[in-house]
């Protein structure tokens, strides 16, 4: 199976029937955890769960996004730079190394369980008290959506980009200009970016702008009846009683995490 990257795998879980809203709370409350208590036997646990909840959602292990072998260099490189300090900075290292792959795989397990389309839905009810502070939460919402929705395209573009200049010829002039590929490839894809924004700014122009894209108190409250709505609120899901039962086992589990390392400390 070809690696998977911000798209949903389609099988049928008790994870992949949880709301967006709940994953992104449990998230929040793991990264808060490790931010504060990043401990080796705290990061031991939060990643058992997360291999856990892996297997609940019954993800296949095709999904996991094959790293280059120059990642593993660049890690590999980071720990004997900090060799000669002694181990105590080897071990702190391992520990920021672990702390971020943790984070990662959290996020890859909301985007592998969860469709794109609910995440900005999601993010405007979770932020729906902060309108009260005037925040422009629909338009945060909207910004959120359409950079979901842009990012397999820009990814799909950088396949295509590789895939071109692979092909040119050997004794091309632009090949022998170009001797770095990486910055060939990050031109080419800033001037495909730049082109695509610019047609999506001028489609949402002509559309009526971005207040086109948002919903007014009307449309949220004929949506709430009707089930219709705008992007941001689309056909939204709500939290159900299993939402509930998931964020009190995040919880139970961040805090016996916290006594599990305060015993062993």
């Amino acid at each position: 199976m070809s690696t998977v990257l911000l798209r949903e795998v389609p099988v049928d879980s008790v994870v992949h029937r949880l709301w967006a809203g709940t994953k992104m709370i449990a998230a929040f409350l793991i990264s808060g955890l490790l931010m504060f208590l990043p401990s080796w036997p705290v990061l031991g646990a939060i990643a058992a769960f997360l291999v856990l909840i892996w297997v609940l959602a019954r993800l296949p292990l095709g999904a996991i996004p094959r790293l280059p072998w120059w990642f593993w260099g660049l890690v590999v490189l980071g720990g004997l730079i900090n060799a000669p300090i002694g181990m105590k900075a080897v071990l702190g290292y391992l520990q920021v190394f672990v702390f971020g792959m943790i984070l990662v795989v959290a996020s890859f397990l909301i985007a592998f369980t969860t469709p794109m389309g609910e995440i900005a839905p999601a993010l405007a009810k979770l932020g729906a008290p902060l309108r009260k502070l005037r925040l422009p939460v629909d338009e945060w919402a909207v910004v959120v959506a359409l950079t979901l929705r842009g990012l397999p395209l820009l990814f799909d573009e950088i396949r295509v980009l590789r895939a071109a200049r692979k092909l040119r010829p050997k004794d091309d002039l632009l090949h022998r200009a170009a001797d770095n590929p990486l910055i060939d490839i990050l031109t080419a894809c800033m001037a495909v970016s730049s082109r695509r924004a610019g047609e999506l700014g001028e489609a949402i122009t002509a559309r009526g702008g971005t207040g086109m894209l948002t919903a007014d108190k009307a449309a949220r409250r004929g949506s709430a009846e009707t089930g219709r709505g705008g992007p941001t609120v689309g056909q939204p899901s709500t939290p159900h009683r299993r939402d509930a039962v998931a964020l009190v086992v995040v919880f139970t589990v961040c805090a016996g995490t916290v006594v599990l390392s305060n015993l062993i400390g």
